[in-house]
């Protein structure tokens, strides 16, 4: 980090995504530091406001939609040239209203495999790439018990399903 750069700069963004695995990207307003740039929509979060009130603010300003069903995900900081910020993501799994540019930006519905809207502001690289993982990783002890003897027990537990 630069020594001379100022105080963090706390920020809510959010993750709206579809069932169908699609995420909003907005493009950053003319007049805005990096306009014409793509972002997940959000913005600071002002003094007295915690992530989740500063998320639904911003997406009700930004987008027009009201948070319905949301959670804290990934915190990344990130120094770009003029200031530090803090980035506090949120997954936003539902949402009243249809979202749309109320700032005049436009936004983009995208799969995170293959984002088509160019250019994305830098820090959005690790989300994309967390975006990218699978939900859910197998931890097992197939290596230490061999294959053969691991397969039958799983597959036996692979079918329930947690509530």
């Amino acid at each position: 980090m630069h020594p001379s750069l100022d105080p963090s700069v706390e920020v809510a963004v959010g993750v709206l995504q579809r069932a169908d695995g699609c995420v909003l990207l907005a493009e950053r307003p003319p007049g805005k530091p990096w306009a014409g740039y793509w972002e997940f929509p959000g913005g600071k979060i002002e003094a007295g406001e915690d992530v989740r009130t500063a998320l639904s603010r911003e997406l009700h300003e930004e987008l027009g939609i009201e948070l319905e069903r949301g959670y804290p995900w990934i915190s990344v900081d990130y120094a770009y040239p003029e200031k530090r910020v803090r980035l506090n993501f949120y997954r936003v799994l539902g949402w009243h209203g249809t979202p749309h540019g109320r700032e005049g930006q436009r936004t983009s519905w995208e799969d995170p495999q293959a984002v088509g809207v160019q250019p994305l502001l830098p820090a959005n690289e690790k989300i994309l790439h967390a975006l990218r993982l699978p939900a859910v990783y197998g931890i097992t002890h197939a290596a230490r018990d061999g294959v053969a003897a691991f397969l039958p027990g799983w597959m036996r537990h692979s079918n329930r399903v947690c509530a």
